[in-house]
């Protein structure tokens, strides 16, 4: 129960319907054992008014239904047989409409303790859920590097309701079965003590068994729950990339790989299916065992005229209500070992600490001066340096091109200004502070990112592009998407802005999600500008178009521009050319041609590749 203590906060902030649960359980369950006792004194007056019919005489009245019998003057002396005959019926139908009473109240009960502990489960299910997800926010870009979509995905839903499954029914359960098992044993030990304890005799052997069965339950939970999260992590991953599923024509190929892990899922489950089986047919055993000592032992004292047949009945009936409280004892424990499986995974996550924390909360206000001072990056958990020793300065209102072969380490140049990661060694400065003492929520609200992979919401276009703003600006919406050379485009789908897009924009083009991820970076006018190579997907007389709307966008914001084609950087400030995770080349643009070096014959090569 260690990972399950974690939800101890959860029931003290609902301690109030916990304990109200807890009471009607009670309630419930007094006149639950009630009943029995009814039927037992009304077969004893039935049993005695039979054996005294030839006096026409009539034993005492049941004690449950006195007040009634005193109503209706039952314990005089019958006149005649007939009257003999209505008393006996009488009585006989109050004892059973006793008996139906009883139950009625303890059914409105059970109405009220599902109202109160189940509703708590769902409650605490909804407050863990904020909590993963809040949990889910503030971890850093290693954690998801490291940690599969699905796997995320399946542990705060799968996993969460099988921790409800705890907090309600099996909470709600285990109360009610010791409330009940207490209750019946002090009205069986108060009716006879010898009779109890042979009654009883199977129960311990009952506990015996599920302690050893539980611990296979919870080692054959945790697999089949750790299969299932592969399932999760490939359908969402074959979803998402159905694009090249198809292209490549590898449908069969991945339906093979799915099958033989949902074959590996069933063969789990079925494992575990195996092990729950054997509670429900022991249990029912053991409980029949105790059935049997009842009526033999019973028995035996009603020969010896030490308890009446009343009583043995009152003790079947004892036995059968703690049937379904035994019988859902496996069940329970098998809910609690999968919940602790599964609350254990929760926490593993839960307890995990971002590498990239927010140092303070104060107001942040950025001019867009940026200082790489002797800057060295290595990747967490990969040993992989891509950036080593690099140094450079961004005056604010500056625009910065960065350009290189394909894994220079140009983009971590981005990652590190936002924050995703932290630098190995040397410092980063905005405005004079150190990046890692500023408040990182202030700092990436006043950034504008575009990715080198366009990420949009299924959602409508305006909504995307309007992602960042804090407040409702229709005009500043469409203002933007003309700078990026979309609007046009919006304005010619049917639904205009209002088009919804599918899941990750799959009804645009590559340069159209560009170009709305462009609009999206500037609509919330940043201070500082991240371009990371956003521009690959359109075509060169786009592109130009849409650097001059940028460049009248972004006048005195720091912009820093990636890109691998030189068109995009020659209007930049200075240029940063990176190789091997260092600044091999700097300046502008024509002070790099006429060095003649590492640019120059980029510049070349890509001018070659134009005019061809």
């Amino acid at each position: 129960m260690k990972h399950l203590s974690y939800l101890n906060k959860y029931l003290w902030k609902y301690r109030g319907r916990l304990f109200l649960g807890f009471i009607f359980i009670l309630a419930g369950n007094l006149f639950n054992v009630l009943a029995p006792a009814v039927a037992s004194d009304g077969i004893d007056f039935l049993i005695g008014a039979l054996e005294q019919k030839g006096t026409m005489s009539l034993p005492g009245v049941p004690s449950s239904i006195t007040w009634l019998a005193e109503a209706f003057q039952w314990s005089s002396a019958p006149s005649d047989a007939e009257q003999w005959t209505q008393r006996v019926i009488g009585i006989g139908i109050a004892v059973a409409a006793m008996y139906l009473l009883l139950y009625l109240i303890k059914g409105v009960f059970l109405f009220y303790q599902r109202q109160t502990l189940i509703v708590m489960s769902r409650y605490i299910e909804f407050d863990l859920k904020n909590e993963i997800y809040s949990k889910y926010q503030e971890l850093d870009m290693a954690f998801y590097k490291a940690n599969r979509t699905g796997d995320l995905m399946n542990r705060i839903s799968e996993d969460v309701n099988r921790v409800r499954m705890y907090l309600g029914p099996a909470i709600m359960y285990t109360i009610n079965l010791v409330v009940l098992l207490v209750l019946c044993v002090w009205m069986m030990w108060s009716t006879d003590a010898e009779l109890t304890m042979y009654t009883l005799i199977p129960m311990p052997f009952m506990m015996l068994l599920i302690y050893l069965v539980s611990s296979r339950i919870n080692k054959q939970t945790e697999k089949v729950q750790r299969q299932q999260s592969v399932l999760s992590t490939i359908v969402q991953e074959n979803i998402s990339g159905i694009r090249v599923l198809k292209a490549f024509g590898i449908e069969k190929n991945v339906s093979d790989f799915f099958t033989e892990n949902s074959n590996a899922y069933r063969n789990k489950q079925l494992k575990l299916v195996k092990v729950d089986a054997l509670f429900m047919p022991v249990i029912w055993l053991l409980v029949g065992l105790s059935t049997i000592m009842a009526v033999y032992m019973g028995s035996l004292k009603v020969l010896s005229h030490e308890v009446t047949i009343g009583t043995i009945f009152q003790f079947v009936l004892y036995v059968n209500l703690l049937t379904w409280p035994f019988a859902s004892v496996g069940w329970v424990t098998s809910l609690v070992q999968k919940a602790e499986a599964s609350q254990g995974r929760i926490n593993e996550f839960l307890g995990a600490k971002p590498g990239i924390a927010n140092p303070t909360n104060e107001k942040l206000e950025i001019r867009g001066e940026l200082v790489f001072d002797h800057v060295s990056l290595t990747y967490p958990g990969t040993g992989n340096t891509v950036l080593n020793d690099i140094s450079f300065r961004a005056s604010a209102g500056e625009s910065i091109g960065i350009t290189g072969r394909t894994g220079s380490g140009k983009s971590s140049v981005a990652n590190l200004i936002m924050r995703m990661y932290d630098p190995t060694s040397g410092e980063i400065r905005v405005d004079g502070k150190d990046l890692r003492k500023v408040n990182l929520y202030e700092l990436r609200s006043q950034i504008g990112y575009v990715p080198q992979e366009v990420f949009l919401f299924s959602d409508t276009i305006e909504n995307n592009i309007a992602f960042g703003l804090k407040e409702d600006n229709p005009q500043r919406i469409r203002d933007v998407a003309r700078a990026a050379d979309i609007h046009e485009t919006i304005e010619g789908f049917p639904q205009g802005y209002d088009t919804i897009l599918g899941e990750r924009g799959i009804n645009l083009s590559g340069g159209q999600k560009q170009r709305v991820a462009i609009a999206r970076a500037l609509a919330r006018k940043p201070a500082i500008l991240l371009f990371d190579d956003c521009l690959s997907a359109v075509d060169t007389e786009t592109e130009e178009r849409i650097l001059q709307s940028l460049r009248r966008e972004s006048a005195g914001v720091t912009s820093f521009i990636i890109s691998h084609r030189i068109s995009s950087l020659k209007h930049c400030n200075s240029i940063l050319f990176m190789q091997n995770g260092r600044i091999a080349e700097q300046g502008t643009h024509e002070e790099l041609l006429r060095a003649g070096g590492l640019y120059a014959r980029m510049y070349e090569q890509q001018m070659r590749e134009k005019i061809a």
